[in-house]
């Protein structure tokens, strides 16, 4: 506080004048935290942070605090409403003008117009999900302050009047706390930048900024839920990555751009974008960077952009990082050559010169940036909320003059469930679902009562377009003959492919048969500030959201029923409830015995094994069968029984995000397993301990070395090396069942001397690209590991391996592309003359156990439940298992070259 300041506060204190809620009777951060924000070699805490925000709202009249869930650790978790006293006063009646104009139907431009002119622009500003990046939930703490304190900035308080703030003091409350006390606990030690050992939420460390529609994490649905609840029309995600030696990068995005988004959002985001620009020119802010460095905006799964398809101006920045908030100096040479000549450039008109690079540095661009967009929400108020019902009305009217008119989503599925998962998500996301109420015809085809429908005209039809369109990646180059433009992220998705779900898209508008028979059962109307969308009811076995208390409206499957007679309940695997079954069976100790498949003749799909279920009482059987709605049969015979395997999953120290999906999903299907750590399996005897160990999607040179030595304290230090590897080997040949995914099949053919050759291996990108895409494989179902899987499965990829094998190879070849055509259902490949005829999936032998080695992301992002069932079958694969295949098999004839595998079927035209 200046002197002026001292002395008016003094002569206030002297007349007894009440002080104003400006800065003098407001705490100061500093004052809570005992440190300035942006200090060197000081991180909050997410529990020090809501102190000083709980401090805050107790002495301003700007600033409420609501609790909106927990986090994943079970953190309380708080946002904070930033606004005037006027506006917080009459919140309700802002939200519900946001609603409305969010959801048009009904509403006239004249109306429309009304709402904007009385409304007040809602602004998301959160303090980051990504913990690693630190500056943004620091930045959130001076931000509120700064609001707070605005008695005499005309900026500031002009926002205050305007907009109303929804400032999230962090998105990821267990991994900043997990961050600043790491480097805590290594400062003034030669570790104190070292990275963390392990991941910054729960389960999927950096991919919580990828889980935007699916919804497999507690922090995305609290997010969506919230975000849902007051529709804002503007919605900023901070991040710390920006590209070297940029500051910050700033929107536009760089191509390609999603397809399904309102052109008003685009250029929304672009003016913000700008506005942030000439901000920090204004101010001397150097080194913003738009466009053309690689943050494209295709993959809707960004919790940012996933909100660009309800409508909402979302976005992200990126912001100048050193580590953590240690001080770093930057000379020229530490730059790039091409970007040490300092030239300015069309979208980087003020290059960074190098020097000191702070914590406070990084917050002070934030907060640049962070007052940019709300000063543009309060100068653009009108337009912001009525471009938001214009984008809502313009969706509907699309929708209702060209196709698709609606989706169709029969009950009948292979796995009933993974319908109901998909649709509670788009539910939850906002969209509005049907069901039908009594059979109708529509298009040739008769739909039963109880199929479910999207009809597509609602304003956020789009966001269903998008997840159900099949991706064409475009072919962008920086020269013609140049290799291809990598997505940031990947490059198809295509959401009913990935669940096995079967989706009739409507190419004519709905007649009044087909109105008529429409029960709503979603959307809109549901109640966002009740417990009823808790993340909690997620987590239901029946399918996401199941709600026992209101069954009537709830998207529920099909009951569980048996058919058929005798002691034994055979599960159908191509539902993945059956594994959840299999495991609740083992744990109350009754039999499990599986009965093989039959192989195909010529090389040909056989048929699929299935596992059965015997000593269960009656009522607990029935239970069973109803809670997970399980199609099942029931038969008086079954095959050997099998006891519960042994399954143990590598966890190394450096963090696996795979690593994490991999326990997230066998947790949720309720599978007993061990997280192994190097140094347990560098000990050795693990055929002792374990029946299977599975090795999630890490690259080779990251299992054998991990940390180097110095990086971090030594604990931490290494990876399997000569030991870690010779202790797998001895396992697998004891008898033991090594299951790799993707990127870890190069270690074990590498480690293990399998004669297996990744045929893509040395290609260059010019020739052959394969990133983040689905891709049709041929399945053998015969073979356990494949078991309850179609002939002709769409399976995700992403820069995965493609096999061939030696003549020493003696195994089963599981999965294989065909040996004509392009595999490619959605995304981007090039060169798919490398694929063909090629395996995707083998089970080697090597002594007594398997090696089983998984081309494909089986699990990927929790997202492809149409191939869950392949990570599980093999987790269960066990040498006892496998024999009993083989004694009852023949799918081991296949030959040994992986590309002479028989090819009798044309490719699908699906």
């Amino acid at each position: 506080m200046n002197v002026a300041g001292r002395c008016l506060t003094l002569l206030a204190l002297i007349l007894g004048c009440p002080l104003t809620a400006g800065a003098q009777s407001i705490p100061t951060p500093e004052s809570v935290l005992q440190a300035k924000v942006g200090d060197d070699f000081f991180l909050a805490t997410y529990e020090e942070s809501i102190d000083y925000f709980q401090q805050l709202a107790a002495a301003s009249d700007r600033v409420e605090l609501r609790q909106i869930g927990k986090s994943s650790f079970g953190r309380d978790w708080t946002l904070a409403i930033v606004s005037s006293p006027a506006n917080l006063a009459r919140l309700d009646e802002i939200r519900a003008t946001a609603q409305r104009l969010a959801h048009p139907e009904g509403l006239s431009d004249d109306e429309a117009r009304r709402l904007a002119r009385e409304g007040k622009a809602i602004v998301h500003i959160d303090g980051g999900l990504h913990a690693t990046e630190v500056a943004h939930a620091q930045h959130t703490i001076q931000l509120a302050y700064d609001l707070a304190t605005a008695d005499s900035d005309p900026e500031l308080e002009a926002i205050l009047d305007n907009v109303v703030l929804l400032l999230w003091p962090s998105i990821n409350p267990d991994g900043q706390t997990i961050v600043a006390e790491w480097y805590r606990s290594n400062l003034k030690t030669p570790y104190e930048v070292s990275p963390l050992p392990r991941l910054y939420q729960k389960y999927i460390g950096h991919d919580n900024n990828r889980d935007g529609y699916m919804l497999n994490t507690h922090e995305s649905r609290v997010a969506t839920r919230v975000v849902r609840e007051w529709e804002p029309q503007i919605l900023y995600n901070h991040h710390q990555t920006s590209p070297f030696p940029s500051r910050i990068w700033i929107p536009p995005f760089a191509e390609p751009i999603s397809e399904f988004v309102h052109p008003l959002m685009w250029r929304t985001v672009n003016l913000v974008g700008m506005s942030m620009a000439q901000a920090l020119e204004e101010r001397g802010q150097k080194g913003a960077v738009h466009m053309g460095i690689g943050f494209d905006n295709w993959y809707p799964g960004f919790l940012d952009h996933a909100n660009n398809f309800h409508n909402v101006a979302a976005f992200l920045t990126e912001t100048g990082l050193y580590h953590y908030a240690t001080p770093h100096f930057y000379t020229i040479e530490d730059f790039p050559e091409e970007s040490r000549d300092l030239r300015p450039q069309s979208l980087y008109a003020s290059p960074w010169e190098g020097g000191w690079w702070r914590l406070r540095d990084a917050v002070d661009y934030m907060l640049t940036a962070s007052i940019s967009v709300l000063d543009v929400a309060a100068k653009y108020k009108f337009d912001l909320l009525y471009n938001r019902y214009q984008a809502g009305r313009d969706v509907i009217a699309a929708y209702r003059q060209d196709p698709p008119f609606a989706y169709f989503v029969p009950q009948e599925q292979r796995d009933p469930v993974a319908a109901v998962e998909m649709l509670r998500r788009l539910a939850f996301n906002g969209i509005e679902i049907s069901r039908l109420t009594r059979q109708a015809a529509f298009e040739g085809q008769t739909y039963p009562a109880g199929t479910w429908v999207i009809p597509m005209d609602q304003p956020f039809a789009n966001f269903v377009r998008q997840l159900f369109a099949v991706q064409s990646y475009p072919d962008l180059r920086q020269y013609p003959e140049g290799p291809p433009d990598q997505p940031y992220d990947v490059a198809g998705w295509t959401l009913q492919y990935q669940m096995d779900v079967h989706v009739v898209a409507a190419t004519s508008p709905l007649d009044d048969e087909i109105r008529d028979a429409l029960e709503p059962m979603s959307g809109s109307a549901l109640p966002w500030n009740s417990t009823t969308a808790d993340a909690s009811l997620f987590d239901s076995p029946r399918g996401v959201g199941y709600d026992s208390h209101s069954v009537a409206t709830a998207i529920t499957p099909p009951a569980g029923q048996t058919t058929g007679s005798g002691p034994a309940l055979i599960l159908d695997l191509a539902q993945n409830n059956s594994y959840r079954a299999l495991n609740q069976a083992w744990a109350t100790r009754a039999t499990v015995s599986f009965v093989p498949g039959r192989a195909g003749a010529q090389g040909k799909s056989g048929t699929s094994g299935h596992y059965t279920i015997t000593g269960l009482n009656e009522a607990d059987s029935r239970a069973m069968v109803h809670d997970l709605a399980l199609q099942a049969k029931r038969s008086g015979s079954n095959g050997p029984r099998l006891p519960q395997p042994r399954i143990a999953l590598y966890k190394p120290w450096d963090p696996s995000i795979d690593e994490g999906w991999t326990r997230w999903l066998l947790e949720r299907y309720d599978f007993d397993f061990t997280n192994l750590t190097n140094a347990q399996i560098v000990a050795g005897n693990l055929s002792s301990h374990f029946d299977v160990i599975l090795i999630p999607d890490i690259e080779s040179d990251d299992i054998l070395g991990g940390f180097a030595k110095g990086s971090v304290p030594l604990r931490y230090v290494g990876g399997l090396e000569g030991a870690g590897v010779r202790a797998i080997d001895a396992f697998v040949r004891a008898g033991g069942t090594l299951v790799t995914l993707n990127q870890s099949t190069s270690f074990a053919i590498e480690q293990l001397h399998l004669p297996v050759r990744n045929v893509v291996a040395d290609l260059e990108p010019t020739q052959f690209y394969m990133g983040g895409s689905i891709l049709e494989m041929i399945v053998d179902p015969s073979h356990p590991v494949m078991a309850g899987m179609p002939e002709r499965a769409k399976v995700v990829v992403d820069n995965s391996p493609v096999f061939t094998t030696t003549e020493a190879f003696e195994g089963a070849v599981l999965a294989k592309y065909a040996k004509a055509g392009s595999p490619l259902f959605s995304g981007y490949l090039l060169g798919e003359q490398h694929l063909q005829g090629y395996a995707s999936a083998l089970d080697v032998r090597h002594g007594k156990g398997h090696v089983i080695l998984l081309g494909l992301r089986p699990q990927w992002r929790g997202q492809p439940f149409g191939t869950f069932r392949v990570l599980f079958n093999a987790a269960f694969y066990t040498s006892q298992l496998a024999a009993l295949a083989e004694q009852e098999s023949t799918f081991w004839s296949a030959p040994a070259v992986a590309s002479e595998v028989p090819d009798d079927s044309e490719a699908s035209d699906d």
